[in-house]
């Protein structure tokens, strides 16, 4: 089905964007249910009247303060993370292309752990984490390249930095006093707890100025899926699309670390999630990234509530869904 926008066209596949509007529905649905539930109850229309600001003071700081920035940064989140993976495994072709295992996950979180225990603020910390995954990106892309970077070659220079940083974070941890160490245990494992607008925000303008970016990649991307020599004989610039693909993912994945910290697995499932839905021949972004947040809104919402009053790092709870998916899927594709 093609749709004209003036001077462009778009081609929609119906399946697709049934599942696109339909994962829109559930990731609306979880985020009124991770608002509405909890300790304190606050049902729909208080929840829309506190959102106008016409509520109760009592629902109005619940909602506007407590639990709906936690919700909507979980949603952002989910959904940067979702759409990094849909790239790196459209660009290496494989689906445990993720950032992962292919080190850029590690190298935010080496990032991070170094700000904390040099001291640092948590606006520190989110930089230490970008920061570290831009230069692990450009490290592991510095040493694929080789007349160009094959994504054989970059997940395998990928996994090997991913080793090399899990080691080195596991030495900075021994070396850390007592305080430092738990507050970056913490950190690792990745969490959405008393999360506000200040992380929201970041990583919404991230999104906005990356979106148009992934926009522009995604079609040359399922080109590239074919191999180079078929996308350059089709007019493609590989390694100009291939690096801003990189530069994307990278950016979508360091913004995302910085804000909740690492969390596992939403990068490596929602893409392959997306794609056994739609029935896609390839990794679509844009249900990749709602499948993104719906992974990670869901699984925080369970976090809350499996063992109330306590509640879990989300990361704890993406670990064990991440965990069981992929036993299924090495077991179901045989890789």
């Amino acid at each position: 089905m093609n749709v004209r926008l003036g001077p462009w066209s778009i081609r929609l596949a119906p399946r697709s964007l049934a599942v696109t509007l339909l994962l829109l529905l559930i990731a609306c649905a979880v985020a009124v249910a991770a608002i509405s539930t909890g300790e304190f109850t606050v049902p729909v229309p208080d929840i829309l009247a506190a959102l106008t600001g016409d509520g109760t003071p009592v629902a109005e700081l619940i909602v506007n303060e407590l639990r709906a920035p936690r919700v909507v940064t979980g949603l952002l989140v989910g959904a940067a993370f979702g759409l990094s993976g849909a790239i790196f495994q459209s660009l290496t072709r494989n689906p445990l292309g993720s950032p992962d295992f292919i080190g850029f996950t590690a190298g935010a979180s080496t990032g991070g752990i170094l700000t904390v225990i040099a001291g640092g603020s948590a606006a520190a910390i989110a930089g230490g984490a970008l920061a570290g995954c831009v230069i692990t990106a450009v490290l592991v892309y510095a040493l694929s390249f080789r007349r160009g970077v094959q994504g054989y070659r970059l997940v395998l220079v990928g996994i090997g930095a991913n080793a090399l940083l899990l080691s080195a974070i596991g030495y900075l941890l021994t070396r850390a006093n007592i305080y430092d160490a738990a507050t970056a245990a913490a950190w690792l494992t990745g969490s959405l707890s008393g999360r506000g607008w200040d992380h929201a925000v970041p990583v919404a303008l991230a999104l906005a100025l990356l979106l148009p970016l992934c926009a522009a990649v995604a079609r040359p991307l399922r080109m590239i899926e074919m191999g180079d020599d078929a996308a350059k004989s089709m007019g493609i610039r590989v390694e100009a699309v291939r690096a801003a693909a990189i530069v994307a993912g990278v950016l979508l994945c360091g913004v995302a670390t910085a804000a909740a910290g690492p969390v596992v697995f939403v990068a490596l499932a929602s893409p392959q999630l997306a794609r056994r839905l739609t029935r896609s021949p390839g990794v679509t972004l844009a249900s990749s990234a709602l499948m993104g947040a719906v992974l990670l809104t869901a699984s925080d919402l369970v976090a809350q509530r499996l063992l109330a009053p306590v509640q879990l790092p989300v990361g704890v709870v993406t670990a064990a869904v991440g965990g069981a998916y992929l036993a299924f899927l090495l077991r179901k594709d045989r890789y």
